[in-house]
This record gives C-alpha cells, sequence and structure tokens, in this order.
C-alpha cells in the first residue's frame, strides 16, 4: 500500500508542476514577444540614424568642396523607405512594428534642393554632386 501512494505523490508533484510551467509559459511568452519586437525596432531605428548621418556627412562635404565635387554612399536599409532631403535636413518616418511611425532626422548646411528618393530594403547606392554651373547640389539614387 504504501508504494502505490508514493506513486501518486509523484504523479501529483508532476502534474502541479505542469500545470505551473504552463501558466508560467501563458504571462511570459507575450512580454518576451513584445521586448523582442522593441528591440528590433530600436535595431532599426539605430541603422537608419547611422545611415542618414553618413548621408549627411556627404552632403557637407560636397557643400565644402564646391561646383565639380561628388560622393557617393552605400546605405543599408532595414526595410523600404522614402528619404526626403531639404535646404537643412534630410528625413525619414520608418514604421515600427506597433504600426507607430518614427521620424528620423539629420540636420546639415547646404543648397541641396529638396527632393525625394524611394531606398528599397538592403543596400543602396546615393550620390550627392554639385554638378558645374548650377547653383543647386542634388542627391538621387544610382
Amino acid at each position: 500500500m504504501k508504494k502505490e501512494s508514493r506513486g501518486q505523490v509523484s504523479l501529483e508533484y508532476i502534474l502541479i508542476f505542469t500545470i505551473s510551467l504552463i501558466i508560467l509559459m501563458v504571462f511570459t511568452l507575450p512580454l518576451s514577444e513584445e521586448s523582442i519586437s522593441n528591440t528590433l525596432d530600436v535595431s532599426d531605428s539605430l541603422n537608419v540614424k547611422y545611415g542618414m548621418s553618413k548621408v549627411a556627412h556627404a552632403v557637407k562635404e560636397v557643400y565644402g568642396e564646391g561646383q565639380g565635387s561628388k560622393q557617393t554612399i552605400s546605405m543599408d536599409s532595414p526595410k523600404n523607405i522614402k528619404v526626403t532631403a531639404g535646404n537643412n535636413y534630410i528625413s525619414c518616418k520608418l514604421k515600427l512594428k506597433s504600426n507607430q511611425y518614427k521620424e528620423i532626422k539629420e540636420y546639415y548646411s547646404s543648397n541641396l534642393k529638396k527632393t525625394s528618393i524611394n531606398l528599397e530594403k538592403g543596400e543602396n547606392t546615393i550620390i550627392v554632386e554639385w554638378p558645374v554651373g548650377s547653383d543647386n547640389m542634388i542627391i538621387h539614387k544610382q
């Protein structure tokens, strides 16, 4: 008789432990999914910010060198984005996993024409140039 009651206690222990694990997973998995999503949003934002910083630096260089100068930048985009370049800043709106948008801006001083560039997911080549005889700089995708 004693062996049977020990088996029943072991079975009850395993059942309670299993139910406890299931309850723990039900509460922790949604929280971990949200934190992973937030981490990926931060990573994408930083990648886009770095790329925009490279473009802003190229605009400053071309503006400083004057007419006839040209810079080529390679920018890795985590998703399809629209980049808007204006007289004193370059910006884009990045869609986050929560369906909200985050605007990323980089400022500079130049005579760059206001324009928009659509970048595709992956590697993109951007050219910043100030043609000879032109009053304004231009930026375009290769």
